[in-house]
């Protein structure tokens, strides 16, 4: 995380810290801490996180055209989030009506830096 880092990828870091806590205190009984497994899959998502080509005009993960997670990472933060998001409703109403409202943004160009050039042959 940088000094200057936007408030939208501040919040998108927020918002996945607090699912994943979610997540591993009702599936691990890990209350304050997270358990080895769900700190080594916070750290990969915001490894993936800072390295968005998208960076504050992202959609959601789920609807981004580019999907930079490894299969098994990817059906884990699934796993979490399907489990995390209605008990965001509750537990965190901001965050929850931000994702949704960030999900429904469309799919931002990929930035000419990031596109790979096409294959001549």
């Amino acid at each position: 995380m940088t000094a200057t880092e936007h408030p939208r990828m501040k919040r998108e870091r927020r918002t996945i810290g607090v699912m994943v806590a979610i997540y591993c205190r009702q599936n691990h009984g890990n209350k304050g801490q997270l358990c080895a497994e769900c700190s080594e899959l916070q750290e990969y998502a915001l490894l993936r996180l800072d390295k968005c080509p998208f960076q504050e005009e992202k959609t959601t993960c789920a609807n981004c055209a580019v999907h930079c997670y490894k299969p098994e990472r990817r059906e884990q933060i699934r796993e979490v989030m399907r489990f995390a998001g209605p008990r965001m409703i509750w537990r965190h109403p901001y965050l929850a009506m931000m994702h949704i409202l960030d999900g429904r943004k469309k799919e931002a160009e990929l930035p000419a830096r990031a596109k790979k050039p096409a294959l001549k042959g």
